[in-house]
């Protein structure tokens, strides 16, 4: 289907939804991407009529892809055929590749064929656009949301430019916002917003310039048809829409955050205190408030896997590794589905068990450092390896643990100073409460009887920490 056929586009112009109605029609009118479309750059080159190579958009919803296809076809007098790949199919693709060829034939009028969400293709619909890409007969423009290299087939991704596009700063945003409201295709100066409203907007759209568009005519339409039924509306009148249109148009309150000021530390703060008291109901508010007021993931994302070894550590190991996979979740899937893997690490953390452990013990360490308590490296632990260590002694005298009974064989491994210095001391919670009998034995064994931890008899390698659980606990 052709959105610019003349009559639907002069339905859309007139009536259809706000974002449809202000697309733009050049390039120059494009918000947001600079990136992609400096002078000389492919995507120019082609939205002016230059160029025949094929194009992959990538990127998250309401960033551009859909607009700048619709740029490329009203340029440089060529067709514009447009698929999408949730209702199109392989019969769909070939009529439109015969038509190209009929059209190129007849008249020498080439053909851009746009595909919208080409990775819901299967792999026989794309491979049934290579041969008309590969000899030109069309200049394919493809958008897609998913990561082309998962979701398009290699043979056709290596015949198109992968061009990324990135989600709109608040800055572009503002700039829709304001046409929006000035230009006749929009509100033509008939509304006007309070900047908290402008604000809550901006949170709302999360870079993706189709969801403020459509939140703002949500709220323009009613705040226009609340002055109408008063009769108050005037020439020079325009509607004002304040935070609570918006809120009830889009039916989402507005948060209060600031994501550089007191809020954004205070929530921030109460964040991490309650998972780290183990209140996973307040936590689990903290998270939504967060997202809800446009707070970046990754800071939230980074948070947790600070928390995970400062609070949980070993007391539960695989913590961790739970952050860690939801930080590469967020990366790989962004939200709003990623904040599924954001609150399973939040749930996960805040029940488990708690130690502050491994902070303490790295502190410990630092402070030393940082206090001269360093000391020269035990000669029989000093690389061997080169050409004259031997004569030095370098190596001399290691014991190489596997040789031993248990992988443990006692020899100081510390500087001098440092041999009787117990960094790490590990709770009772959790993983900790085995892990604290294996290291009293190692201690023990690896300093010699005379070593405080033999006082407690725990200098036998405790049952409970063997085999399997003792090789977690290394």
């Amino acid at each position: 289907m052709n959105l610019f056929d003349g009559g639907l586009e002069q339905a859309l112009a007139t009536s259809g939804p706000l974002a449809a109605r202000l697309r733009p029609r050049t390039l120059d009118d494009v918000v947001g991407q600079r990136h992609l479309l400096g002078p000389g750059s492919p995507l120019r080159r082609l939205a002016e009529g230059g160029g025949t190579t094929s194009v992959l958009l990538w990127g998250p919803p309401g960033t551009g892809k859909t607009t700048l296809a619709h740029v490329i076809a009203g340029s440089g007098g060529r067709r514009f055929r447009e698929l999408s790949a949730v209702t199109a199919g392989v019969k769909d693709v070939r009529a439109a590749i015969d038509e190209a060829r009929d059209a190129l034939a007849m008249s020498g009028v080439r053909t851009v064929l746009f595909i919208d969400e080409v990775h819901r293709f299967t792999r026989t619909q794309q491979d049934a656009l290579l041969p008309a890409v590969e000899n030109g007969l069309v200049t394919l423009v493809a958008a897609t949301t998913e990561n082309p290299f998962f979701a398009v087939v290699a043979p056709l991704l290596s015949r198109s430019l992968l061009l990324t596009l990135e989600p709109l700063t608040d800055g572009d945003l503002l700039i829709l916002i304001n046409r929006a409201l000035a230009d006749p295709r929009g509100y033509g100066g008939r509304l006007a917003l309070d900047d908290d409203a402008v604000d809550h907007l901006l949170r709302l759209a999360g870079g993706d310039a189709r969801r403020v568009l459509t939140a703002l005519q949500a709220a323009g339409d009613a705040a226009l048809a609340a002055l109408g039924a008063l009769g108050a509306r005037g020439a020079d009148a325009p509607a004002r829409v304040d935070l609570a249109t918006v809120e009830q148009a889009v039916n989402r309150a507005a948060v209060s955050y600031d994501r550089a000021g007191d809020q954004h530390y205070d929530v921030a703060s109460a964040f991490i205190k309650s998972i780290r008291g183990g209140d996973v109901d307040a936590a689990l508010h903290y998270l939504a408030r967060m997202l809800e007021a446009g707070e970046d993931p990754r800071f939230i994302a980074r948070r947790l896997i600070i928390l995970a070894s400062e609070d949980v550590g070993l007391a539960e190991p695989g913590a961790l590794g739970v952050a860690v996979a939801a930080a590469a979740a967020l990366e790989a899937v962004g939200l709003p589905e990623a904040r599924l893997a954001l609150a399973q690490a939040v749930i996960h953390l805040a029940l488990a068990p708690k130690s502050n452990a491994v902070i303490r013990a790295v502190d410990a360490a630092v402070a030393d450092v940082r206090a001269g308590r360093a000391g020269p490296v035990p000669v029989h632990l000093r690389d061997g390896h080169y050409p004259g260590a031997g004569r030095l002694g370098h190596g001399g005298g290691y014991r190489y643990p596997h040789d031993h009974p248990g992988g443990v064989v006692g020899q100081q491994y510390a500087p001098d100073s440092l041999v009787a210095r117990d960094y790490y001391q590990p709770s009772g919670n959790g993983f900790e409460s085995r892990a604290s009998q294996r290291l009293a034995f190692l201690r023990a064994t690896l300093r010699g009887a005379g070593h405080p931890a033999a006082a407690h008899g725990d200098v036998d390698e405790p049952s409970g920490a063997s085999g399997h659980e003792a090789g977690r606990a290394r």
